[in-house]
């Protein structure tokens, strides 16, 4: 069952708050709000939001940067496959 977008954003809120400075929060999930209205109409009528492991990818390599999840999100709803591999090369480098 879908949820709305204002649900989404309460239920992201705690996680991007724990990730983003509190003075970038707000407008982290508006970004994201954005993002999901992006794969919405790239990816079609059935994909509501960005996918969690997608979502997942975005946030570890956007570093808590707002600057970066703008880039991220961005290159995101482009070619999500990029942003796997990154993330995916990010987590293989950490200890």
């Amino acid at each position: 069952m879908a949820i709305g977008a204002d649900q989404r954003r309460r239920e992201r809120k705690p996680r991007i708050e724990a990730l983003f400075a509190s003075r970038d929060a707000e407008a982290a999930l508006d970004l994201l709000h954005l993002t999901d209205m992006a794969w919405h109409g790239c990816y079609g009528p059935r994909e509501l939001e960005i996918p969690p492991p997608v979502l997942d990818d975005v946030l570890l390599l956007a570093h808590g940067s707002l600057a970066m999840l703008i880039r991220v999100a961005r290159e995101a709803v482009l070619d999500f496959r990029d942003v796997r591999i990154a993330a995916d090369r990010e987590r293989a480098e950490s200890p």
